[in-house]
């Protein structure tokens, strides 16, 4: 029986192979053509208004616009026309009230976000108040009216809580039971101080200028302690004193003296 033997097939294929392609040489030239002929499609009156939005420093209303483009455009439907044009983009155009202007895209907004630490001067009350902690603590609140000479507003203690440089200490060993107030770790850090008595005494405020002129008999400057530890007339905070309003409540308070405004 005569043996099969595998068969080589070649198969000729007629059709030329195809040429590579070459990639499009993108020139200065090509883009200003198509450029161009963007341009030529599109509204001259467009290009004006974009130049006007952009060029603001604040929204436009359409007569101000209207004034600035040639006799016979229709305002209202080139800004359509515009606004459609820029609703996909990272800038959109919107209208605010009766003006117009270019604003961020709403869903890009995270982008421009920016935090900002806005600084506040203390007000000659608040300078004092923190004055007399720094140097008298623990005390309370009666106490540095007294020290003052002038009722305390309710917001003075606020203001100094919030911007951390002073804290609740506990609670005086007196009727009502007042809360003591002391400084902290962050007034230190703030006005550069090592320890709280590293403030300046009397002959440093003498010599700074700070206390002119005579003073009463007796006069001094106490040396301030920042020492945790409750004193013996002294109570715990309670539970919840921190999660409640720290100063008494302002109906309660007689109007501030011109010291406070």
């Amino acid at each position: 029986m005569p043996s099969v033997a595998n068969k080589l097939v070649i198969v000729h294929n007629d059709e030329p192979a195809p040429e590579p392609t070459v990639p499009e040489v993108v020139t200065p030239e090509v883009v200003a053509a198509e450029a161009e002929a963007v341009s030529q499609a599109r509204p001259e009156e467009l290009r004006l208004l974009e130049a006007l939005l952009f060029a603001a420093s604040e929204p436009l209303d359409e007569a101000t616009l209207a004034r600035q483009l040639p006799n016979g455009v229709d305002v209202k439907q080139a800004l359509m026309q515009l606004k459609a044009e820029y609703a996909p983009r990272g800038v959109n155009l919107v209208r605010i009230g009766k003006k117009w202007t270019f604003r961020t895209a709403d869903d890009l907004s995270w982008l421009l976000t920016r935090q900002t630490v806005e600084t506040r001067k203390l007000s000659r009350a608040a300078v004092e108040t923190l004055a007399i902690i720094a140097y008298h603590q623990p005390v309370t609140r009666a106490e540095i009216e007294e020290i003052r000479g002038v009722a305390t507003a309710a917001g003075t203690l606020d203001i100094l809580l919030k911007t951390g440089w002073i804290r609740p200490r506990g609670r005086r060993k007196a009727p009502g039971r007042p809360i003591t107030y002391g400084t902290t770790e962050t007034f230190l850090s703030h006005f550069g101080l090592e320890a709280v008595n590293d403030l300046p005494g009397l002959d440093e405020l003498k010599g700074a200028g700070l206390l002119e002129g005579a003073m009463p008999a007796g006069f001094s400057v106490p040396v301030p302690s920042d020492d945790t530890t409750l004193r013996d007339d002294e109570d715990p905070l309670e539970p919840g004193d921190l999660e409640l309003a720290l100063v008494p409540p302002p109906s309660s308070e007689p109007e501030p003296g011109p010291e406070e405004k």
